[in-house]
């Protein structure tokens, strides 16, 4: 047991030395330009072990915890069942948030290599599309739901999934001056309030 826990603590570390490559070498020379003998490099690993870690070079900047990497909906199934549902959504939203922004100056530098590189446009809508329905199934399961009969699930992954990304955008305009949890239950009480409250009436 011991030793399989060694194997597993190795194993992350390997990753997460990987993914703060493939991090760091975009912010220096441009996504364009990094390759995935170059992100094995700066790891100082082989470039097979990197394909024991990720599937590809977007995988390493996008997905930099791999399959197994804690994900909002894997947050909201962790919290009590008896717990109210939106009650329990925004625990899970707030506890996902201050984890992304426990290194603020890495989030800064991914938000600014995402924003600067429209290469990644493609990968990053899928990966977003794909914790949406991941949020969606895990929203159905906790309200017993349909999460394609019904439209709460859907429409719930949706409009959160819409709400993290203003307030991601918003912190790294700010530079990161208001705290991304603080920002987040912003957006979330404008939507609980209706989305008139949003928009000044003239």
């Amino acid at each position: 047991m011991i030793e399989r826990g060694l194997r597993e603590r190795k194993k992350a570390d390997t990753r997460a030395a990987l993914a703060d490559a493939a991090l760091r070498l975009a912010a220096e020379r441009g996504w364009e330009h990094v390759t995935v003998e170059a992100i094995a490099g700066a790891a100082d690993v082989s470039y097979r072990t990197f394909f024991n870690h990720f599937s590809s070079k977007e995988e390493a900047l996008l997905e930099p915890g791999g399959p197994d990497q804690p994900r909002l909906s894997t947050r909201l199934r962790a919290q009590p069942a008896d717990r109210e549902p939106l009650t329990a959504l925004r625990t899970a939203i707030r506890e996902d948030l201050a984890a992304a922004s426990a290194d603020p100056e890495q989030l800064r530098t991914r938000m600014t290599v995402f924003t600067s590189t429209p290469a990644l446009l493609p990968r990053l809508l899928e990966t977003i599309a794909t914790d949406e329905r991941d949020l969606a199934l895990a929203v159905a399961e906790r309200t017993g739901q349909d999460v394609d009969a019904d439209l709460g699930p859907a429409l719930v992954g949706a409009v959160v999934s819409a709400a993290l990304r203003v307030s991601l955008m918003r912190w790294h305009a700010q530079g990161g001056a208001t705290p991304l949890t603080d920002l987040a239950d912003e957006a979330l009480d404008t939507l609980v309030a209706g989305l008139p409250s949003a928009v000044p009436s003239h």
